[in-house]
């Protein structure tokens, strides 16, 4: 029932992250990295649920992730089929995280931008930059770079495919496929490799 999640999470969560997955009888397992998503929450064809999280997620993702897809779990028991994201799953994933926002779990500079997060969250923590930025501890992939660290008109790879750093819109950054000739807007928290020349 219970995959040995205790090394993912930060130590003081654990007994907090036990009792909600006995309580509602999760069945928890952990993959490897998935490119478009951390975790997931789905019916299992023997009716059963499952939580899946990439084991990639260093401590504090991973147990954001977590406590988002069990909001999805607590939020289909209580209300059945409903939209993925709405205010149904918001409150609950609100309640759920209230015990773990505290310094003992995640450290402080972590703890103002996931309350402001938590007030409206969205699908993905990773579209909020300022949480996504803290919740690495402002620190790239080993070999990676955030796109919103790049020189102007530098090129970078992401997914195999070679891009050209653009000018920055409100939230993003505008990026040249350079294949294609197409332009892409990135979030300034996407991590890529720059292309040395």
């Amino acid at each position: 029932m219970i995959n040995n999640f205790h090394k993912y999470i930060p130590k003081n969560a654990i007994n907090g992250v036990q009792s909600l997955i006995e309580q509602h009888k999760i069945n928890l397992k952990i993959v490897n990295q998935r490119l478009t998503k951390h975790g997931d929450f789905r019916q299992l064809p023997n009716g059963e649920f499952q939580i899946t999280i990439n084991n990639n997620l260093n401590p504090f993702q991973f147990l954001l992730t977590l406590i988002h897809e069990i909001a999805h779990h607590t939020t289909f028991e209580k209300y059945g089929r409903i939209r993925p994201h709405g205010k149904e799953w918001k409150q609950q994933f609100q309640y759920l995280m209230l015990p773990f926002l505290n310094p003992s779990i995640f450290p402080n500079q972590m703890l103002t931008p996931l309350a402001h997060y938590l007030k409206n969250p969205k699908a993905s923590t990773d579209s909020d930059v300022t949480l996504s930025l803290a919740l690495k501890e402002n620190t790239a992939g080993n070999g990676k770079n955030f796109v919103f660290e790049l020189p102007a008109n530098c090129t970078f790879v992401f997914k195999n495919k070679m891009y050209r750093k653009g000018e920055k819109r409100k939230t993003r950054i505008e990026c040249l496929q350079l294949t294609t000739n197409r332009m892409y807007l990135f979030n300034q928290n996407t991590e890529v490799i720059l292309k040395k020349i």
